[in-house]
């Protein structure tokens, strides 16, 4: 499906809530693809259009779980570990954010709403290495943000931080091709989502 057809959101949100949930407590997305892809949007929609359909939702980001920018590697795990395999026990999850000002992660501990976790409703997680091989086997949904390399490109140009993330993007780059050569989460997507030029 396209981003460019209205009520693209709608539907996503319609196949998320036709998922059978693997674990007992919240259903799980995981909304994956390449830097600039425009994940973080298509997650944002999503929730939105689950919330309207009065779904208890959240939304993890990648960025709070990557140990640095040299990290992509070891973040599906640490989304394993700490957030999904727990909400498949049954057990709610916790889990640390990295702060990229000081190079570490924090301690304060981060939960999800104690109202999705008792209602039983959705978790969205966004970002590269959110349905990599590791975790594979954890979402309930696995969706692909396809857009190509020239928009991607652009989006990373135009982003606030672009100066920040301009010293890392070749080495980010060369993380994504590594990932996903093992076992691509594109060819594995239980949804594609192209969200070309807009």
């Amino acid at each position: 499906m396209s981003t460019d057809r209205p009520g693209w959101a709608e539907d996503v949100a319609g196949a998320v809530l036709g998922a059978d949930r693997r674990g007992p407590l919240v259903r799980v997305v995981a909304v994956e693809g390449r830097s600039g892809s425009g994940k973080s949007m298509v997650a944002a929609r999503v929730c939105r259009a689950l919330a309207d359909r009065d779904e208890p939702v959240a939304l993890v980001t990648m960025e709070d779980l990557y140990p640095g920018w040299e990290g992509l590697a070891e973040a599906p795990a640490l989304l394993r570990s700490w957030v999904l395999l727990p909400l498949a026990e049954g057990r709610p999850p916790a889990w640390h954010r990295y702060d990229w000002k000081h190079g570490a992660f924090g301690a304060e501990r981060v939960t999800l709403p104690a109202a999705l976790v008792a209602r039983g409703g959705t978790l969205v997680v966004e970002g590269c290495g959110s349905g990599a091989a590791p975790v594979r086997d954890l979402p309930d949904l696995l969706v692909w943000v396809e857009a190509d390399a020239r928009t991607r490109a652009r989006r990373l140009d135009a982003r606030e931080d672009a100066d920040t993330y301009a010293p890392h993007r070749a080495s980010w780059a060369r993380q994504e091709n590594a990932l996903y050569a093992c076992d691509p989460p594109r060819d594995r997507a239980d949804l594609l989502v192209e969200n070309g030029p807009q």
